[in-house]
């Protein structure tokens, strides 16, 4: 019997919040649910939700992980730049450790991303917004 997949309502965010989704535009998540929701059946860890970025997307071409181009038989449309994405932990890592880190949208990253990345690294590459923008003023 396949495990179930777990409900996004009942995982958390880096920042200890419910975990808020990633993008529906394309559809995104190892579910296809929207949200970096983690289960047992996920063996890569779909954890970051990334802003892709034109650098990001070369970066992990080059080292065997074409995010760019469509794979229907995943439902995976291909990204672009501006695209949300839940990405592998293991492969943000890669890339931050390049230098080339896609930004990051803490409210929607998966708690589990901590397992590979401290969440100093995550809050550095912060693009997330507030919800009261009256303190940016």
């Amino acid at each position: 019997m396949e495990p179930e997949e777990p409900e996004p309502s009942t995982q958390h965010n880096v920042l200890g919040g419910p975990l808020e989704p990633c993008g529906t535009d394309p559809l995104t998540g190892f579910y296809r649910d929207g949200s970096c929701t983690c289960g047992p059946i996920d063996p890569g860890l779909h954890a970051v939700c990334a802003v892709m970025t034109e650098e990001f997307l070369a970066h992990q071409s080059s080292v065997g992980n074409d995010l760019s181009t469509p794979r229907p038989e995943w439902q995976f449309p291909g990204l672009h730049p501006g695209d949300r994405w839940c990405v592998v932990a293991g492969r943000w890592w890669q890339s931050y450790q390049a230098g080339v880190p896609a930004p990051v949208v803490l409210a929607a990253t998966n708690y589990r991303a901590l397992e590979l990345i401290p969440l100093e690294i995550l809050t550095e590459q912060s693009v997330d917004v507030p919800p009261d923008l009256s303190g940016l003023v």
